[in-house]
C-alpha cells in the first residue's frame, strides 16, 4: 500500500492507515483515511487541527457523516460506494 499514515490512538497504540484524500470544507481541513488492516471496509474522516502546545505535530478529531457524503461525491469515480 502506498501513502501509509501511522496514528497514535487514546491509549497510545500505533495505528496504520493509507491516505485516500483531504477535503477542504468551511474553512477547515480533514483527512479521509482507509485502516490499513486487510478486513477493514469503511473509511474514517478526521478533522485536521494544529497542536495547542506550538509544536509541528498535527492532532486529527473525528468528524459527523456529512463529510462522508462529499467524499462520496467527489470520488464516485475511483471508489465503489455501496
Amino acid at each position: 500500500m502506498d501513502n501509509i499514515v501511522v496514528l497514535n490512538d487514546n491509549d497510545g497504540n500505533e495505528l496504520e492507515f493509507e491516505y485516500l484524500d483531504l477535503i477542504e470544507h468551511n474553512n477547515e481541513a480533514y483527512v479521509v483515511l482507509l485502516p490499513a488492516d486487510e478486513e477493514a471496509d469503511e473509511v474514517v474522516i478526521l478533522k485536521c487541527e494544529e497542536s495547542e502546545d506550538d509544536s509541528d505535530e498535527e492532532n486529527y478529531r473525528s468528524v459527523d457523516d456529512e463529510l462522508f457524503e462529499i467524499f462520496k461525491e467527489k470520488n464516485a469515480d475511483k471508489f465503489d460506494f455501496d
